[in-house]
């Protein structure tokens, strides 16, 4: 596939890289105010206001690369529980293509304003095939529909991450985001479970797997960041759902669709700048 390249920013001075988190769209779920056509919507404005927001940034310092992160959750799947037949209203097969679709469109439009795009895929519960254990964790909807948005967008992409590991880690030069989806946090009593995915993050940057600098996750639906002991952060990104019966029923709570836009300085290896994209 070919675009329009953007025109190339020739300043050297003090460059950042745009990381987009895309997560949760649990496409195929219907709600009262959440579709197909709401999913399909909300993650077309918020690339919108991706490439607004950079643009923006641009007038202070070069953007010129955006890391693309895919955090899993991308489809509502079936059979994860009982009952959720009755939520959905497409099956795996439209899933699967119209996601791959979705992921295909949001690249391509991002081509036409950054000089490379990197793609991180991260596998979320929703995409799993059969009952829990009934098949291997790698076997999974989200990595199918990845895989085929990675052939449709050949030729735009400077790189493309993906593999049946739990977690990803994206370098983005002295800075190491790492990528889970978020269902690696067992401890749940109705809540979002902070101290949990604090205790168990904590635990990963002991030396647990490779040394990171901030870890992202999605899965909780709700939008946050903690502190860990070491002074890097965690990063839980919301969805582009909205009015979730199951969470305003057993966890009293309640979320405004987003995703998340980071700009990271690569020399210092930290976020520069942070935004909570809403979009409703």
């Amino acid at each position: 596939m070919r675009v329009k390249p953007p025109i190339k920013d020739k300043r050297i001075s003090k460059p950042e890289v745009a990381l987009v988190h895309l997560t949760d769209w649990q496409y195929g779920k219907k709600t009262v105010s959440y579709g197909k056509e709401t999913c399909a919507q909300r993650i077309e404005r918020f690339i919108d206001k991706t490439i607004h927001i950079t643009n923006i940034q641009r007038k202070h310092h070069p953007v010129k690369e955006v890391y693309v992160l895919l955090g899993g959750d991308m489809v509502e799947g079936l059979g994860i529980f009982p009952g959720q037949v009755y939520e959905v209203h497409a099956h795996l097969y439209e899933q699967l293509f119209t996601v791959s679709q979705i992921i295909t469109q949001s690249i391509t439009t991002l081509a036409q304003h950054f000089e490379k795009v990197h793609v991180v895929c991260e596998y979320g519960n929703h995409g799993r095939l059969g009952r829990k254990g009934e098949m291997p964790g790698g076997d999974n909807i989200d990595r199918i529909a990845y895989e085929i948005a990675r052939d449709k967008c050949k030729g735009l992409t400077a790189s493309w991450q993906s593999s049946g590991d739990w977690y990803q880690i994206a370098r983005i030069g002295n800075y190491k985001a790492l990528l889970v989806h978020g269902d690696e946090i067992k401890s749940f009593g109705g809540n979002t479970p902070a101290f949990g995915i604090l205790r168990k993050v904590n635990a990963w940057a002991g030396g647990v797997i490779e040394e990171f600098t901030d870890c992202y996750m999605g899965h909780w639906h709700t939008p946050m960041s903690l502190t860990m002991g070491n002074g890097n952060r965690i990063f839980v990104t919301g969805s582009p759902e909205s009015h979730n019966e199951y969470a305003r029923e057993f966890v009293a709570a309640t979320g405004k669709p987003s995703q998340r836009l980071h700009f990271i300085d690569p020399a210092k290896g930290r976020v520069a700048a942070e935004y909570v994209v809403w979009l409703d």
